[in-house]
C-alpha cells in the first residue's frame, strides 16, 4: 500500500496527528514508533533553526514560551526551501497576528530586523565605489547623480525602539531601550552586518534614492521631513558600510 505523500508531510508537522497509514518499516511492520522519532527530529530541527535565527526573540519571551511558538509556526509555515537561511521569513507577520501576543507588539519589527540582519549576511557580494569619485563631481553632477545600492543593504522602520531593543539584547552595558520609533539602516562593510539608527528624513532620502531618483530628488524629500538633514552623516554610513555600489550622472 502506498503511502499518501500528502498524508506524511501532514502528520510530519502535526505531532498529534497520526502515523500514515500504510507506513512500515524494514521488517514490514508498522512504523509508529520510528515515525514519531522521526517527526521529533524534524520538528526539533525546525524549532532550533527559529531560535538560531530569531535569538532576540527567543531571548525576549524566554526558552519555553519560544519553543512552544516555534512549534506552531513550523506546524502552520513549514518550509518552502532546503536552504534553512530562508526558513523563518513569515515569523515576524505571524507573531503579529498571534493573538497570544498581542499585548507585545512590538516583536514583529524586532523580528524584521533579525531577518533582514540574516538577510544581508547571506546576500551577494556588491562592489563598492571608489569614494573619490565624490571628489570629482561638481555640484550639478553630484545633484543629478542616482545611486545603486549593495544587495546587502536592507531598511526598517518601526513605531517602536527596535535598535534599542535589539542592542540591549546583544550588546553588553548597552542603554536600555526609550519608548520611541526608530528606522535602521542595515549595511555590511565585510562579512558580519551592522544595523544602524538612521532618522526618518535619511529613510524618506534612502528610499528615494532606491527608487532611482535623483540626489537632488532625495534630498528635497529628506529636507521636506527635517530641513535641517544632515546629508553628510547619512552618507558616511553608507560609505561605511559600502552600501553604495553605482553612481551614474546624466553623463556616465
Amino acid at each position: 500500500m502506498r503511502v499518501d505523500q500528502k498524508a506524511f508531510h501532514a502528520a510530519l508537522r502535526d505531532p498529534l496527528a497520526p502515523v500514515p497509514e500504510g507506513l512500515i518499516d524494514d521488517a514490514n511492520s508498522p512504523a509508529g514508533r520510528r515515525f514519531d522519532v522521526y517527526r521529533n527530529n524534524v520538528t526539533t530541527s525546525l524549532m532550533d533553526a527559529l531560535a538560531d535565527g530569531f535569538p532576540v526573540i527567543k531571548k525576549l519571551l524566554g526558552e519555553t514560551n519560544f519553543r512552544n511558538l516555534a512549534r506552531e509556526y513550523q506546524a502552520a509555515h513549514p518550509p518552502r526551501s532546503p536552504l534553512m537561511t530562508q526558513f523563518g521569513a513569515k515569523f515576524p507577520a505571524f507573531m503579529r497576528g498571534h493573538q497570544g501576543l498581542s499585548t507585545l507588539p512590538y516583536l514583529g519589527d524586532v523580528a524584521d530586523l533579525e531577518m533582514a540582519l540574516r538577510q544581508s549576511y547571506h546576500a551577494a557580494d556588491g562592489q563598492p565605489i571608489d569614494v573619490g569619485i565624490f571628489a570629482a563631481l561638481d555640484e550639478a553632477a553630484l545633484l543629478s547623480s542616482t545611486f545603486e545600492f549593495a544587495p546587502s543593504m536592507h531598511i526598517i522602520c518601526s513605531d517602536w525602539p527596535v535598535f534599542g531593543i535589539w542592542q540591549f539584547n546583544t550588546v553588553e552595558n548597552a542603554p536600555k531601550p526609550v519608548a520611541v520609533s526608530q528606522s535602521v539602516l542595515i549595511v555590511r562593510q565585510e562579512f558580519d552586518p551592522q544595523p544602524r539608527e538612521i532618522t526618518n528624513a535619511d529613510v524618506a532620502l534612502l528610499k528615494s534614492l532606491a527608487n532611482g531618483e535623483a540626489l537632488e530628488t532625495a534630498l528635497a524629500a529628506a529636507q521636506s521631513v527635517d530641513n535641517t538633514h544632515d546629508f553628510g552623516a547619512i552618507l558616511q554610513k553608507l560609505l561605511a558600510g559600502n552600501a553604495i555600489t553605482r553612481l551614474e550622472t546624466g553623463d556616465t
